[in-house]
């Protein structure tokens, strides 16, 4: 078969495989519920992708996620609730609406201006969908419209800018590392009082605050934590292949020696990074 790059192929085959008698068992099985946590896995594998610059992989992981999309949008129109072109329809209007920049007479702005005129249309949209709804959003809150199914990081981030867009926020980063501090502190006394509960607690606080301290600085927790994950497994990486090197594996060594060989990675990054920072400049003063 001839691969089709025409969008109506791929509803096509959706379509067959939710089709009753002729269809994919497991298709027809599946719900909003039983997908979503499938849309989630895809859009990080797509993040995946991004962060190893596999630009191959990721052409495979967007099909994969737009299957999600399309998954989704099959399983409405059987409701009759809306379809795939509708789906498309608003957000279209969606980006021509947020755009009066580009698609209409705003013109000139920076980029900061462009998100502040982007979060007040959002935010108009928002009460006037609450009016249609009743105004049922409007006394939901300042918090209201973070998805609970959001992971632990993400979510604390946008409660954390909701907060502050109403004034609830720290003035200095520097006042948030003394949370830190303090939240440390309470972790150390719940465990000297052997309280687990307590300490589960305290560690959420200072997780809590650590996004926080991230946000002042314009950090992504998530990709901060994403970093050091990969930089945890290059540095154990190097201790197996160092215990191979003598003939053991990490069950076989000790854990001062495993200590040992952690910093002797932890070293050699340091000095390529070193060596890479000493040779820039030269590169640059060639060209």
């Amino acid at each position: 078969m001839t691969p089709s790059r025409d969008i109506q192929r791929l509803l096509e085959i959706m379509a067959a495989l939710r089709t009753p008698d002729s269809g994919c068992p497991w298709d027809l099985k599946q719900d909003f519920a039983s997908i979503a946590p499938y849309t989630i896995e895809e859009a990080y594998e797509v993040a995946d992708a991004i962060a190893r610059a596999d630009l191959d992989d990721l052409k495979d992981e967007l099909g994969d996620l737009l299957l999600q999309v399309v998954f989704h949008a099959r399983m409405a129109e059987e409701q009759g609730v809306f379809a795939f072109g509708d789906v498309v329809l608003a957000i279209t209007q969606k980006l021509i609406r947020r755009h009066p920049h580009v698609f209409g007479d705003t013109a000139d702005l920076t980029p900061d201006e462009v998100k502040g005129l982007w979060e007040r249309i959002k935010a108009q949209e928002k009460a006037e969908r609450a009016s249609r709804r009743g105004g049922q959003e409007a006394e939901a809150g300042a918090l209201a419209g973070v998805p609970t199914a959001l992971p632990a990081l993400t979510r604390a981030l946008k409660l954390q800018q909701k907060a502050s867009k109403v004034g609830f926020d720290w003035n200095d980063p520097k006042a948030v590392l003394a949370k830190i501090r303090e939240e440390a502190d309470e972790i150390e006394a719940a465990l000297a009082e052997s309280d687990r509960d307590a300490a589960a607690g305290e560690i959420g606080d200072l997780i809590f605050a650590l996004v926080n301290l991230a946000r002042h600085l314009d950090i992504d927790p998530d990709a901060a934590l994403r970093s050091t994950n990969a930089k945890f497994e290059r540095r154990f990486a190097a201790i197996e292949a160092a215990l191979s090197r003598r003939g053991k594996t990490p069950g076989e060594a000790t854990l001062a020696e495993m200590d040992a060989l952690w910093d002797e990675a932890k070293a050699a990054e340091r000095g390529t990074r070193a060596q890479d920072s000493a040779i820039a400049p030269a590169k640059r003063a060639r060209t």
